[in-house]
């Protein structure tokens, strides 16, 4: 039986800026329509946020600004997961999925954990609840110089007028799982119900899509083709496309990858 799930929301401490991070040219344009990953580990963070928490506005501009910060950016991948169970309390965010909230349930499992909270930060699975201090950047900074567990390559081909091809392969150990997100940069909210009633909210690296998991098989291979049929709202100069591979056990990401959405 699944062990009953606690939702908090965590308080915010001061912003850190990610100094530490300088000095790195990361492998991947905005021109690019197809890469591999580096024979260095590329960390996932996944922020599990939500416009209905009056506690997750700082924790939206702390990631807002490490996607704005050209090397730090390039070091970690950012991804904002909308989660849809504080829409009760007045405010229904038109981000949040229900699969995100399951997802978050299940990397706290991953954890051995019953306790899931808003804002929350997973750095390559684990939660780490010291991401506003000097710690982040440190991590990031170890996580990048250890040797990838997976490698992955991913293009990106137009298809149509509004899709986009994605093709992804990787090599990894078995018992992990190839994933495949489509995110957006610069998006906005108006918030005029809920705890955040009368706030602007600005949001980057937010999940618009989320395809998988594909296991790999025992071959220690696996390779999709999937079509993303690009949604009116979307603005494709902000958006991207991220591969990573995650072990299905221990909830570690084995390497991550992105590519800016390739238009024709």
């Amino acid at each position: 039986m699944m062990p009953t799930t606690t939702h908090i929301r965590q308080s915010i401490a001061p912003l850190i800026i990610f100094a530490a991070l300088l000095g790195f040219s990361g492998p991947l344009t905005a021109a690019q329509c197809t890469a591999t990953s580096g024979s260095l580990r590329i960390p996932l963070l996944e922020l599990y946020t939500s416009e209905g928490c009056n506690s997750c506005p700082p924790a939206d501009q702390w990631l807002s600004d490490l996607v704005a910060h050209p090397s730090s950016s390039e070091r970690v991948i950012p991804l904002a997961l909308h989660v849809d169970y504080w829409d009760y309390i007045g405010w229904k965010d038109r981000f949040a999925q229900a699969k995100f909230s399951a997802r978050q349930r299940d990397m706290a499992l991953l954890n051995h954990s019953a306790l899931i909270y808003t804002p929350q930060i997973m750095l390559n699975g684990k939660d780490f609840r010291s991401w506003n201090s000097t710690s982040f950047s440190r991590t990031v900074s170890e996580i990048n110089q250890q040797s990838a567990q997976a490698w992955i390559t991913m293009t990106l081909i137009p298809s149509g007028s509004n899709d986009l091809l994605v093709t992804a392969q990787a090599r990894a150990p078995s018992g992990a799982a190839l994933y495949v997100v489509v995110y957006e940069n610069g998006l906005q909210s108006e918030i005029k119900a809920g705890e955040n009633q009368g706030r602007r909210l600005q949001h980057d690296g937010v999940v618009r899509e989320w395809y998988g998991p594909f296991p790999v098989a025992r071959d220690g291979r696996v390779s999709l083709q999937q079509i993303i049929h690009r949604k009116p709202a979307w603005a494709e100069q902000k958006m991207g496309v991220v591969a990573f591979v995650q072990d299905q056990t221990s909830g570690e990401i084995l390497q991550a990858m992105r590519l800016a959405w390739c238009a024709g």
